[in-house]
């Protein structure tokens, strides 16, 4: 039996709904059309307007305005943060632009044109002035999230934004007559203290939880719950609550990094669900009907979704032009300007409310349904500038000369992990060190000893890989995984980085002093000592995500040495996804080098250079690193250009001065094979002190007034 029309059985709803998100794209594709426009023809066709197929009932309403603090909070996450500090003034020029362009076109329209009175022609400009980033989904499928025109586009939209819901404000304050200077003193206190209260306690709340939980269902839901905290709290305060999404965002957007599982999650749940339930619920409020029900509203159309784009574009293409930015970026900024949709419905139906006469009202029903069929055209034109923009910066870029040379990357990074609780650590590095144009997978490896335990260990092992094949996949990442039975760990560990053809590995530092007393513990310098490719040790006291600054100490002539911008690359990779700020100390001549890399491949990272003069400097250090800093030392294997013999004391003073300190050890690729054999001359193995130190040692403790060793070799 065929149900009754408009459906009300929820599961039916719900089947109805994924229908239309699955088939949308794929129908829209044929046709060439943004997949935006499809979600939001379908609420037309599905709509009380259309077929009447289904209601816009409580649960569109609820999702609609899940999805749209979806699409502002996304947007905010996925910002530049350092990108909006260096260029404010030109995010309060297009935003002040953008909004005044179109508010006075509107306004003169309504007032001499639409003979509107003018507080409803100011309202109806704050409405044209303000934007919804409803395009903005198609920036992420085109990877673009980060270009500089996005980035305006977005902190301007919410600028206009601000402006708008001021505006209404006023116009509701002096409708009820309350706009005197109480009013504006109390609405201006309570935004400054809803920013600052947010600004200050946030942070610290978020650090606090990313620390304490790392369980991934507990930190979406922790998530979740500060943006719709943040977004009530705007509603409270006389905002729009997209006002307070979109700063919860921006507050939280150096705590969830761009590659990590937690990013992963929010946008698969929000693409996926959220956001199409708010465009079809967009789609079900257009009443196309009423074009063809006489000129007026037809004639209200055509003027408002004109002008008020017309004022979207100027502001635009001159902001663009102005600021002489690429081709492209004008195109862009006025497609992801130019939408209007629940924000401009919920703005025309506060001044439905505002009676100005007995049965009269400041925005009429006429005005209503012209808004909401104006909203359509908007999305339609945004969408389709926005996906020609997009497509063209993306031709640009593969057309760059500089831009194939990551075919020939022979980047593959290895894993040899082994204690469950620093496994997914390990791999959280590797996810921001990895080049995710070249789409390439990791390599987990766990080693068993060939001894009586060797089952039980091996299912130990596969268990482990499982959990960081799970972790990675949760980033959209492949993991290749092997347990590997060896006799001596650091060989089997060279056999699979020579089997799999990695360039690199990424190891835990030895922490277990149970099993074994030794800095380096069991294997590690062998390893090193066997193995001429990088090699990090990382140990980790916190989530990456938690890191605030990123110290790295650089030994003299280690530009000369081959891996010298491997390990530049893979740290500025780190301080880009963590938006932290990364200091460089080392010489001169080796930080100008520094310098002039980072400011040719990542000009937006914040890098300061620090001279240190000599080696024995590393010490003083140790006072500069706080619980959340990552201190890196780059060191060097014996006979290398960069070797000097106060690298050979170095366990011993990381063991004196950084013991408590997130800590990375990088060997850089140096020259020379990857060889097995070992000779009298040259041994793969080296112990940590030599037999001249331990003598020195004993010597010591016999002649107690005998100068204790310092770092003070010249460099």
């Amino acid at each position: 039996m065929l149900p009754n029309f408009p459906i009300t059985d929820p599961t039916l709803i719900f089947f109805l709904v994924m229908t239309m998100i699955l088939l949308a794209p794929i129908v829209m594709g044929k046709l060439r059309i943004p997949h935006i426009i499809g979600m939001v023809l379908a609420g037309v066709a599905v709509g009380p307007y259309g077929l009447n197929i289904l209601n816009r009932d409580d649960s569109f309403e609820l999702f609609g305005r899940v999805g749209l603090y979806y699409i502002m909070f996304l947007a905010a996450l996925e910002m530049d943060s350092s990108s909006l500090k260096r260029n404010k003034y030109r995010f309060l020029v297009f935003g002040l632009t953008t909004f005044a362009l179109p508010f006075l076109l509107i306004y003169i329209l309504g007032v001499w044109v639409l003979s509107l009175s003018p507080a409803a022609a100011l309202m109806l400009g704050s409405l044209m002035a303000s934007s919804t980033l409803i395009a903005y989904p198609i920036v992420g499928r085109y990877g673009l999230q980060r270009n500089p025109s996005v980035a305006l586009s977005v902190g301007s939209a919410m600028i206009s934004l601000f402006l708008a819901l001021v505006m209404l404000a006023m116009i509701v304050a002096a409708h009820h007559e309350g706009g005197g200077l109480i009013f504006w003193f109390w609405f201006i206190l309570k935004v400054m203290i809803f920013c600052g209260g947010l600004m200050f306690f946030l942070p610290r709340i978020t650090r606090w939880f990313l620390r304490r939980y790392s369980d991934a269902v507990m930190q979406f839901i922790f998530i979740m719950a500060v943006l719709f905290l943040s977004a009530s709290l705007s509603a409270g305060i006389g905002l729009e609550g997209i006002f307070g999404a979109f700063l919860s965002g921006l507050v939280l957007n150096r705590y969830i990094p761009r590659l990590s599982p937690l990013m992963n999650r929010i946008e698969f749940i929000g693409n996926a669900i959220f956001i199409p339930y708010f465009l079809i619920g967009v789609g079900m409020l257009i009443n196309l009907r009423l074009l063809f029900q006489g000129t007026d509203i037809l004639w209200t159309v055509l003027a408002i979704t004109l002008v008020g784009t017309a004022g979207k574009a100027i502001a635009a293409y001159s902001v663009s032009a102005g600021f002489k930015m690429p081709s492209p970026s004008g195109s862009m900024m006025f497609g992801l300007t130019s939408a209007h949709a629940a924000g401009a419905i919920a703005i025309v139906m506060v001044g439905m409310q505002l009676e100005v006469a007995p049965g009269r009202f400041l925005m009429t029903d006429n005005l209503l349904n012209a808004v909401v069929i104006m909203i359509l055209a908007t999305c339609i034109i945004s969408s389709v500038v926005t996906e020609h923009a997009a497509k063209t910066f993306i031709l640009q870029q593969k057309n760059l000369s500089v831009a194939p040379q990551h075919e020939h990357d022979d980047e593959s990074i290895l894993l040899p992990v082994k204690y469950p609780e620093y496994a997914n650590r390990l791999v959280s590095l590797a996810l921001m060190m990895r080049n995710p144009k070249l789409n390439r997978g990791l390599i987990a490896l766990n080693l068993v000893y060939d001894d009586e335990n060797m089952r039980a260990n091996q299912e130990r092992g596969q268990q482990l890989l499982d959990q960081v094949s799970k972790y990675a996949a949760s980033a959209d990442v492949k993991m290749q995984t092997q347990v590997r039975i060896a006799a001596n760990i650091a060989n089997g560990i060279k056999h699979a980085f020579n089997e799999f053809h990695a360039s690199e590995i990424i190891i835990g530092l030895h922490s277990h002093r149970e099993v074994s007393p030794k800095f380096w513990g069991q294997f590690h310098q062998s390893l090193f000592n066997g193995l001429n490719r990088q090699i990090l040790m990382v140990r980790l006291n916190q989530p990456l995500s938690t890191i605030r600054r990123i110290q790295v100490a650089v030994p003299s002539r280690a530009q000369y040495e081959p891996g010298f911008y491997r390990w530049l690359e893979r740290l500025a990779r780190v301080v880009h996804n963590l938006e932290c700020r990364i200091l460089f100390h080392g010489r001169q001549d080796t930080l100008t080098l520094i310098n002039e890399y980072i400011r040719n491949r990542h000009a937006t990272l914040r890098a300061e250079y620090i001279a240190m003069t000599h080696w024995n400097e590393l010490p003083t250090l140790a006072a500069t690193i706080a619980p959340d800093h990552l201190f890196v030392v780059v060191t060097a294997r014996k006979g290398t250009v960069s070797y000097k013999t106060a690298l050979d004391h170095l366990p011993e003073e990381l063991t004196r001065h950084f013991s408590g300190a997130n800590l990375m050890i990088v060997f850089p690729d140096q020259y020379g094979g990857n060889s097995e054999e070992f000779t009298f001359s040259q041994s793969q193995h080296q112990e940590e002190t030599s037999a001249y130190e331990t003598v020195g040692h004993w010597m010591r403790k016999l002649r107690p007034n005998l100068p204790s060793h310092t770092l003070n070799n010249p460099e």
